[in-house]
């Protein structure tokens, strides 16, 4: 199989750790067209909205094209000249601890490989981690702890497989969209059994036989629960507990705290028929596949949970075997790879560690270095704690964006602010951390860069090389080498090529292992004690040359030869410790680390949508993914906004002991009472109060260091808002220019050829009004104030190169800015948001001034046309109201109808559960 096929080119998707297949081929408006790959294994030519619009995300527009220096342009041997300089600088002064890099699971293997061996193997500390920390690192302490090394035991094909899939902390129809289908699929076919575990009730419901609604932080007290039932009603593997795994007696006396249903009742909130039918069907399916995500991860007792899941898959010997095990899905495309090769601050590199002296002796041999760090270096949150300290001087910031990410959001901006040295490369232009950097330095985006990713269920694939690089753009790992030579260690960067760094990477997987030996199991000599086996073993990848590596297919790990896959591991029972045992961990419940009381009554989870990912700066681009949910919200359930005097659709302020954001109110059942639900992908570029991080604690789990994310105290109350506004406009309009004016409340989404601002003030109508045109600097108006529609919109000087026509109705202003006949900019303001149908605004910028959707819009007229309303299928660009048409029209009375008529679900098919809603709530017609 070529990479390259017809002009399609081979490669993967850059959003979740699904780490699907992707085609790609350039078109003639220097954009991409994107299909499936039909031969990948993770997702069989299935993609999700995300993966779709792809093609609309490439190019130019708002990339970082050049480096600077303190904002000014810079060469690149000057810029790089500089990090070098000063990062020597400030080792020589304070000592290596005094500089670190902060990396991110969007950076590929090959770049990954060279930061972590630059800053453990030549500056010599540990201080490099990822933000892979904020999403992944209590399932790798959890594994650690269990299996002996951080590794996932199966594969994708077991969720298929499997008779009972228990879904846990994972909103897996929105945020691993093609692997839910696979498992609806399942469904159908086999009766897959679906439990769901989550405070919510979410898009994942939709296929559950049983939702289990636990209250927040009690994961640890259900599954003890379980592993106690499990041992009361005799449904343990005492075989394979007693040749295969050690601790069991110690972690079942745990787990008897709760032997009781009803102490697990009172911990978890549910009710005690739900818990048993849990428990009965764990009992009855011995194939049980669990899969967990942020919502077990994201906790001050993570890795808790994390061995909880585990030891009841362990208890029962549902572990590497088909259509079985514990399954942790991770949240970015190459999570797993940066965990492999040493991304984290705990682990040395390619899965062997600091406490193990052999590994730092193989390590520092390979890498021809005397300088390797001995000591684990800064967890994340450490690591700006040290910053804020003055320990830490320079930190080099990669492919992330924690300004926004991390928790107590304000106050790492305040920490990157006064940090000495911040040198931070990118892709992006406007990312909230770039305005923090001393140096930026123009990184390659997904379709320029090449190398590879390793996705949730180990496997490797590549991610190749479509479209030149815009402006000067480089590698990652180009850059990361030549600050490396420019600090003294040339022999050890001097790569012509990714491939060579893969291959040495490879290579590395391979040390301090013997042939025969399964797994690298060394044996003891008097001067060589036994390493500890590794199943991370690339041997079948070392030689590869640059056709090979070019032309490289998905496959997962362990790879001993090419031609033989593997896909599950710890089938034979033998595990990555020292003793060859799976290892049984004593797991308690405790409560989260805030809980609510009377300032702050409210518990706030914070997630993802479906249709965008992380802070905006990939999916914000696209018009397509943002017409689902346009601006940050919070959700309620009905009684908490009738407490707290709330309205849907109203402007909210939200307070936590650490900052405090403004929010659309949005009701619903599917909240429950006393908690509250917020996405956290806007942050201060794309609105002015809506960084939900701000909101968030440093509270972390002791062990892996991974913030609580998911459960803040937060207090709530209505915003007096006398205007708000829809405005569209062709040009980015920056914060400092909104401040300028004193509009202070506003979020922004990308519609075609522009982009749409929603705006709200506590002043007037006619103040609001006044405001924009003054930061548009409208002129040459012509005003209309009427009591009633105008009759039509029209220029009042055909031949004036711009000019304004405004149409005052009571308190209403619709306001259109003209140049050359050509709409430029376009507002209307009234006292409440303003009832505008989104097709009108989303396209407007499209189409002529005496086009009749504009003509209505600014005239109040309605359109004889029927619109498609909110997007609810982003795949295939479907509309609210083209479905409800179809229903009413066609008298559907199924989702599959609804398909077939509109196409919408026909995708990636994560709107399916939003289709069933609708279907419910439409009115159908009698004859």
């Amino acid at each position: 199989m070529d990479k390259k096929t017809n002009g399609w080119i081979k490669t993967t998707c850059p959003y979740c750790g699904v780490g699907c297949g992707v085609e790609a081929k350039p078109n003639a408006k220097g954009a991409l067209d994107i299909r499936g790959d039909q031969s990948h294994p993770a997702n069989y030519g299935k993609l999700c909205s995300k993966g779709l619009a792809l093609g609309e995300t490439v190019g130019a527009q708002g990339r970082l094209l050049r480096p600077s220096i303190e904002g000014e342009p810079a060469s690149w041997d000057q810029a790089l000249d500089h990090v070098a300089n000063q990062f020597s600088e400030v080792i020589r002064r304070h000592g290596k601890q005094a500089v670190a890099f902060y990396v991110s699971g969007q950076l590929l293997i090959e770049d990954y490989y060279v930061a972590n061996k630059l800053m453990k193997g030549f500056i010599g500390t540990g201080n490099i981690d990822t933000n892979s920390r904020l999403c992944m690192s209590s399932s790798v302490a959890g594994h650690q702890r269990a299996f002996g090394a951080d590794l996932v035991p199966g594969c994708y094909e077991d969720i298929e497989l499997a008779d009972l899939v228990v879904l846990t902390g994972s909103n897996l129809a929105w945020c691993h969209p093609v692997l839910f289908q696979r498992l609806r699929a399942a469904q159908a076919t086999r009766n897959t059994k679906v439990v769901v575990i989550d405070p919510r009730k979410t898009a994942s419901c939709d296929i559950a036989d049983l939702h289990l609604p636990l209250k927040p932080g009690s994961d640890i007290a259900l599954f003890n629960g379980l592993l106690a039932y499990l041992n009361k009603h005799q449904h343990l593997n005492d075989r394979y507990i007693t040749e295969h795994t050690e601790g069991f007696c110690q972690a079942l006396a745990t787990a008897s705290d709760f032997a009781n249903l009803y102490t697990i009742a009172a911990a978890t909130g549910l009710a005690i028929s739900d818990i048993e039918a849990f428990y009965r069907l764990f009992a009855r399916h011995p194939r049980t596949v669990t899969v967990y995500s942020q919502g077990i991860n994201q906790s001050s007792s993570g890795t808790d949970k994390v061995n909880s899941i585990i030891n009841c898959h362990l208890a029962t010997g549902r572990i590497g075997q088909p259509g079985s095990g514990p399954f942790s899905v991770t949240g970015q495309p190459n999570a797993m790879g940066g965990r492999e090769v040493g991304g984290l601050a705990t682990m040395l590199a390619a899965h062997m560690t600091f406490d193990n002296p052999h590994h730092h002796q193989l390590i520092s041999q390979f890498w021809h270095t005397n300088k390797l760090a001995d000591t684990p270096g800064l967890k994340a949150i450490d690591m700006f704690d040290a910053i804020e300290k003055g320990t830490i001087k320079a930190i080099w910031i990669m492919a992330t964006n924690p300004a926004v990410t991390l928790p107590v959001s304000r106050k790492i901006n305040k920490i990157l602010e006064n940090c000495p040295f911040v040198v931070v490369s990118d892709c992006m232009a406007k990312t909230d951390t770039l305005r923090h950097a001393n140096v930026a330095l123009p990184a390659q985006g997904w379709s320029e860069k090449s190398g590879t990713v390793t996705n949730s269920e180990r496997r490797i694939s590549r991610q190749r090389r479509i479209l030149p690089s815009p402006g000067e753009a480089k590698p990652d790992w180009w850059m990361i080498c030549e600050v490396a030579k420019r600090m003294g260690y040339a022999e050890a960067f001097n790569y012509r090529h990714e491939g060579e760094i893969f291959s040495e990477y490879a290579t590395m997987t391979t040390l301090g292992r013997e042939a025969g030996h399964h797994n690298g199991r060394l044996p003891s000599s008097p001067d060589r004690p036994p390493a500890t086996p590794r199943p991370l073993n690339l041997a079948g990848l070392v030689n590869l040359n640059h056709s090979q590596y070019q032309q490289l297919l998905p496959q997962q790990w362990p790879v001993y030869q090419c031609d033989q896959p593997t896909s599950r591991l710890l089938k034979d029972g033998r595990f990555a410790t020292a003793s060859g045992k799976a290892r049984f961990i004593p797991t308690t419940h405790h409560q989260p680390a805030s809980t609510p009381n009377r300032q702050f009554s409210l518990i706030l989870n914070t997630g993802r949508l479906r249709d965008h990912w992380h802070t905006l700066t990939r999916t914000g681009l696209s018009p397509r993914l943002s017409e689902h949910i346009s601006e940050p919200f919070i959700t309620l359930h009905p009684l908490d906004t009738a407490r707290y005097g709330l309205d849907n659709g109203q402007l909210a302020q939200v307070s936590s002991r650490y900052g405090q954001v403004r929010l659309r109110v949005r009701i619903s059942h599917d909240t429950p009472q006393g908690q509250a639900f917020a996405p956290f992908h806007w942050s201060d570029s794309t609105t002015s109060l809506g960084n939900i991080n701000s909101l968030i604690g440093a509270h972390r789990d002791p062990l892996s260091g991974q913030p609580e994310f998911k459960c803040t105290p937060i207090n709530i109350r209505p915003l007096v808002r006398k205007s708000e506004a829809l405005l569209t406009t062709r040009s980015i309009i920056t914060k400092e220019r909104f401040a300028r004016y004193a509009i202070n409340s506003w979020t922004v989404q990308r519609i075609t050829h522009g982009y749409l601002y929603r705006i709200s003030s506590g002043q007037a109508p006619c103040w609001l009004s006044q405001k924009l045109q003054q930061l548009l600097a409208f002129h040459e108006t012509a005003h209309y104030k009427t009591t009633e529609h105008h009759d039509e919109l029209s220029p009042q000087n055909q031949h004036s190169p711009t000019q304004t026509i405004m149409i005052e109705n009571h308190t209403e202003y619709r306001v259109v800015y003209l140049e050359a006949l050509r709409i430029q900019a376009a507002f209307v303001v009234s006292p409440a948001e303003p009832n505008l149908e989104k097709d009108y605004i989303y396209t407007l910028l499209t189409r002529s001034l005496n086009d009749p959707l504009v003509q209505s819009l600014f005239t109040g007229r309605s359109s004889p046309d029927i619109q498609a309303g909110r997007t609810v299928c982003s795949c295939k660009n479907v509309g609210h109201h083209t479905i409800t048409r179809a229903i009413r029209t066609h008298k559907l009375h199924s989702v599959t109808g609804i398909s077939r008529c509109t196409l919408a679900g026909t995708g990636c098919g994560s709107c399916l559960p939003e289709l069933q809603q609708l279907l419910e709530d439409t009115f159908i017609p009698q004859e």
